[in-house]
């Protein structure tokens, strides 16, 4: 991926609070397309290896959620984290981080991620096809900046993070601004 180009159509399949279900399981399926998610909006998406996972649990996800007023400050709409994982997992992770700011985004069979190039195999943590950590700033549905982790490829014996960092955009967003003004 690289900055200019627009994003693929996918559709993803989420899960959505409905009050008018009753019982212990109030939700239900809502479609999504890429261009609900982007179209019209400055946003951050940010994807990462897999929900509940160290590094994404303790520091990126977190750092995003920590910093949402500042990124809003410097002209984001919204934050979204991706991840080759069903809505039903993402929903409970996001639950379990307390998020308020940034929305959780299922690409359970991780299509969007296939079409952005993105998707690897970890099977050798046994995580099967998952996507590789990146961070993108993304104008209506077209990437104005690209931040992705240095060596992709299948089954990487590491886990390198630093240059998707909420850190690293805010940096970027902050010398963007400075140069527009």
């Amino acid at each position: 991926m690289k900055t200019g180009v627009s994003l693929p159509h996918v559709t993803f399949r989420t899960r959505v609070r409905d009050e008018s279900i009753e019982g212990p399981n109030p939700f239900r399926w809502e479609d999504m397309t890429t261009a609900d998610y982007f179209k019209g909006k400055r946003v951050i998406l940010f994807s990462l290896p897999g929900a509940f996972t160290p590094t994404c649990s303790t520091y990126q996800l977190p750092g995003f959620e920590k910093n949402a007023g500042t990124f809003a400050d410097l002209g984001v709409d919204e934050i979204y984290c991706m991840s080759v994982n069903d809505s039903f997992v993402m929903n409970k992770w996001a639950q379990s981080q307390d998020l308020e700011n940034v929305k959780v985004i299922p690409d359970g069979s991780g299509e969007f991620t296939r079409k952005i190039g993105m998707l690897v195999s970890k099977d050798n943590l046994g995580f099967g096809m998952r996507s590789w950590r990146y961070a993108a700033v993304i104008n209506d549905g077209v990437v104005e900046a690209w931040f992705e982790e240095p060596g992709l490829c299948d089954n990487h014996g590491e886990d390198p993070y630093g240059v998707s960092s909420p850190e690293t955009v805010m940096d970027w967003l902050k010398d963007a601004k400075e140069k527009v003004a």
